[in-house]
């Protein structure tokens, strides 16, 4: 991904991530939550939360505790992943998944300890424009969102891949909440409907190019970077978007929707560049 961009969005976030103090958890429920959120990654997500915040012209503090529950939801969503019921991975960002290190069980409560303690976090903001930004990131990892994708995706595996299909796995599984981070970001930092409008179009696109070139990754990519077994979704009949159209013809449609993610953008101007940037490094990225 764009270093240059993400570095010091990233490191404020990672701060503010190791200081939380997960009140009331039990061990070893608090390890296993720490565990998959300090673990590392792009923390993509968080970060366009305050990289949007700023955009809109808000500060992004306003938007940290937004940006952390988005760390949080992810990290659930991978860890119920990795559960042999699911995907059944035993390795995550070069490290063993939670539940081969903690057990299925304390794994599974671990997911659902970081996904009700995001909501938490973010209702206990003051912001004015908390409970609208929380309805964003509600939705996008609910049931008709990242949810809706992850149910496609576990329910269809092994049947023939149809585009229409692949596209509406890719809009909720992966784009949904690479969305809501950019729209709760705006809202947070007070920008205009057109602008939010225009967040949405960018997020969308900016996800299905993000998990089109997953897929390629997935094919093509370094075991050692990714820090995951690859090749599984071939093995396993997963619906990508290579299966449907091919190598070649993947690559031209991840540059497509970045290209359609950028033009979104054109309502922000300069000050867009930032999000111009991450756009644009996701058809680079070998990780």
């Amino acid at each position: 991904m764009s270093d240059t961009v993400l570095a010091p969005y990233k490191k404020r976030l990672e701060a503010y991530l190791d200081g939380l103090p997960m009140a009331g958890a039990p061990e070893p429920l608090r390890s296993a939550m720490r565990y998959s959120l300090l673990s590392g990654g792009k923390r993509l997500r968080g970060c366009l939360a305050l990289i949007a915040c700023e955009t809109a012209g808000g500060a992004a503090e306003d938007a940290l505790p937004f940006a952390a529950a988005l760390e949080m939801i992810h990290a659930y969503s991978l860890i119920h992943d990795d559960l042999p019921a699911m995907d059944n991975d035993t390795l995550r960002r070069g490290k063993p998944t939670n539940h081969v290190v903690y057990g299925e069980a304390v794994a599974i409560l671990a997911g659902d300890g970081l996904l009700t303690h995001a909501f938490e976090l973010m209702a206990s903001s003051p912001h004015p424009r908390a409970f609208r930004a929380l309805g964003e990131i509600a939705r996008a990892a609910g049931v008709g969102g990242m949810l809706a994708g992850q149910a496609l995706d576990v329910t269809l595996e092994g049947t023939r891949p149809e585009k229409a299909v692949v596209e509406q796995i890719h809009r909720g599984k992966t784009a949904a909440l690479l969305t809501a981070p950019v729209t709760a970001g705006l809202i947070l930092g007070g920008a205009t409907e057109e602008e939010i409008a225009a967040g949405r179009e960018y997020g969308l696109h900016l996800g299905i190019a993000f998990q089109i070139v997953d897929d390629l990754l997935d094919l093509e990519g370094d075991a050692a970077l990714m820090g995951k077994t690859l090749g599984k979704d071939l093995e396993e009949g997963k619906l990508t978007w290579p299966a449907c159209v091919g190598i070649a013809q993947a690559r031209l449609d991840a540059a497509a929707h970045t290209d359609a993610a950028l033009r979104a953008l054109s309502p922000f101007g300069a000050r867009g560049d930032a999000l111009r940037a991450v756009a644009a490094a996701i058809l680079k990225r070998n990780q």
